[in-house]
């Protein structure tokens, strides 16, 4: 069974950081994946993503040169590093496991298909 289990969401004021984690579980972790957000109101919107092993990731403009995604493949765990965050960057974040037929290189974007979604951990930002 896939799991997806998001963890290290909290409140951190404007201009702060947090790191947030997503253990895997019951799938080869060498796959591409994703962090996604969703805003209350607001559809699901994707945030970075980097490939099966690993390789240059890619960015939401909203989020380029403030956010970093990154995986350890040893330890099943995917994580996003946020720094410099705004009251807009408040979401519920979820990481994104893509299909196994995507090439372990492959770099996903914000129109690669996922076929799971964590539950997600809660980011609010705020003073």
């Amino acid at each position: 069974e896939v799991r997806l289990v998001e963890s290290g969401g909290g409140l951190v004021q404007p201009g702060g950081s947090l790191r947030l984690s997503c253990a895997a579980s019951g799938f080869p972790f060498t796959r591409a994946m994703s962090w996604v957000r969703q805003a209350p109101g607001k559809g699901l919107e994707w945030v970075a993503g980097i490939s099966g092993r690993g390789g240059t990731p890619r960015y939401a403009d909203a989020v380029s040169g403030r956010f970093t995604i990154s995986k350890d493949n040893a330890k099943n765990t995917l994580y996003l590093q946020m720094n410099s965050l705004k009251p807009e960057d408040s979401a519920v974040y979820s990481c994104a496991k893509h299909p196994d037929y995507l090439s372990g290189y492959f770099v996903p974007s914000a129109d690669t298909r996922y076929d799971r979604v964590g539950q997600g951990t809660q980011v609010t930002v705020s003073s």
